[in-house]
């Protein structure tokens, strides 16, 4: 979680910097330049069992093996001491080769079953998509 908040600050940093990727462009500025990593976080609504949770995780684990596109898939639960996290408590971090590749993710119907099944214990959800800069 930390290095995915970390990417989070460090891409908007980016973004100020650059003047690139603001949200009148819909944040697709830099998206043609480089490997796209697609950023989520969940918060789960009160009730929500620990055996639905791992039925969301485990769903969520198997999107890369359903869509090609997903080169890299990272998850987990948050774990941080700053009380910062607004109930958020997990964190999924895909990358993708590019923009059109996450586009083709976004409406691929494994992506949709996934959204169907998560719905019902869903409170709220965050995503953001940035270009990894070096």
């Amino acid at each position: 979680m930390r290095w995915a908040v970390l990417g989070i600050v460090l891409a908007a940093a980016g973004l100020i910097a650059s003047g690139s990727g603001t949200a009148a462009e819909g944040g697709k500025g830099d998206s043609h330049l480089g490997k796209v990593r697609h950023v989520v976080l969940f918060k789960f609504k009160d009730g929500t069992t620990a055996e639905q949770v791992k039925t969301v995780e485990d769903a969520f684990r198997q999107l890369p093996r359903q869509i090609p596109e997903v080169v890299d898939f990272e998850w987990g639960t948050n774990i941080s001491p700053e009380n910062l996290a607004q109930g958020y408590t997990h964190c999924f971090l895909l990358t993708f080769n590019d923009a059109k590749a996450r586009d083709a993710y976004l409406p691929h119907p494994a992506h949709k079953a996934f959204g169907k099944l998560l719905k019902p214990y869903l409170d709220k959800v965050l995503v953001i998509d940035f270009v990894a800069k070096e």
